[in-house]
């Protein structure tokens, strides 16, 4: 989801694939005082495996509440929906907004991050496949614990994908937020055709070799953050998922939500997951951006939030996720 804000028009793409893009430091994803919990006596740091490093916040009052599993976006995003060099709390903020509606939440740290702390990366080792598993590893975990009553995945952006096939395994309902409805190969197609179209017949043909063998040597040199060689494997995996099929495929409660502000993951594609799965709620919240804020203004505005840490998100957001778990999670006398 990062992308440098002084290009936001032609590299949003590449921040929507990234898996990292950026010089660490130590203690780059330390929780600071813009990422501490308001309310710290219902805040838990979990950790599910060493990889898996969250934050459960519970209501304060409820029993057995329902239980939302927050699956963060692409690039190095921790639980709060931050990364080195941007900090929004988007996802900090989502989760606080549904604590105070009386729904328990458990977010997580994408494992590149705990990887990054230890000094174990390697771009090349990491599968798209590794986030699917840990978010069922999360919805398993979970499942097994008699604290909840029913259990939601919402995912965002990246996680949407991800947080859709791990929802095969047993979630009481799925949520997606700013989800891309077409594979991640005709989605960065079609974003090139708005921002690089002299680029889009040589990553059509890239995309289609690495579809049929698995690797490309030949591809734009405009586009080697997409095509290096180390993240092949992963973009490999990644595409070979058609998230509208996938989410029509799922037999429980589904929601898609998108705003129409948002630059890197158009109301098409949204559309795209609607005609998938017709029986999914459908919301398009009014200029909300990608980083879940809402944006008046055009223009600056909208790539600033990305790094606006106070910028509350969309109150139409937490209202339509919270209506959502209500209504299908009718408690039993």
């Amino acid at each position: 989801m990062s992308f440098r804000l002084h290009n936001t028009r032609h590299l949003l793409i590449l921040g929507f694939l990234l898996i990292t893009g950026f010089s660490f430091g130590q203690g780059a994803f330390g929780l600071d005082k813009n990422t501490q919990e308001k309310t710290a006596l219902s805040a838990s740091e979990l950790n599910i495996s060493p990889l898996i490093q969250g934050t459960l916040l519970l209501p304060e009052s409820a029993e057995h509440p329902d239980l939302v599993l927050i699956i963060p976006g692409s690039g190095p995003t921790d639980r709060n929906g931050n990364q080195p060099m941007m900090s929004n709390n988007a996802l900090k903020f989502l989760a606080q907004g549904l604590q105070e509606h009386g729904i328990a939440s458990f977010r997580y740290d994408k494992r590149v991050i705990p990887l990054i702390r230890q000094g174990n990366f390697q771009e090349q080792d990491i599968a798209f496949n590794d986030f699917i598993d840990d978010a069922r590893l999360v919805l398993n975990y979970f499942k097994k614990s008699s604290g909840f009553n029913k259990i939601y995945i919402a995912g965002h952006s990246q996680g949407s994908l991800v947080g859709m096939v791990a929802a095969q395994e047993g979630a009481d309902g799925f949520i997606s937020i700013a989800g891309a409805g077409q594979s991640i190969d005709h989605v960065v197609i079609d974003q090139l055709s708005l921002q690089l179209p002299t680029a889009v017949p040589g990553c059509a043909a890239a995309f289609k070799t690495l579809r049929e063998t698995g690797r490309v040597d030949n591809f734009p040199q405009e586009l080697s953050a997409i095509f290096r060689p180390s993240l092949q494997g992963f973009m490999y995996q990644w595409m070979s998922y058609d998230p509208a099929k996938i989410l029509g495929s799922l037999t429980i409660p589904t929601m898609i939500i998108n705003g129409s502000s948002d630059l890197q993951v158009s109301e098409q594609e949204a559309l795209l997951l609607k005609k998938g799965a017709p029986m999914a709620e459908f919301k398009i919240i009014l200029n909300m951006n990608h980083v879940l804020k809402i944006i008046d203004e055009k223009g600056l505005a909208n790539g600033k939030s990305y790094n606006d840490p106070n910028m509350p998100i969309a109150q139409e957001l937490i209202e339509h996720i919270s209506d959502f778990v209500y209504k299908n999670s009718t408690k039993s006398p």
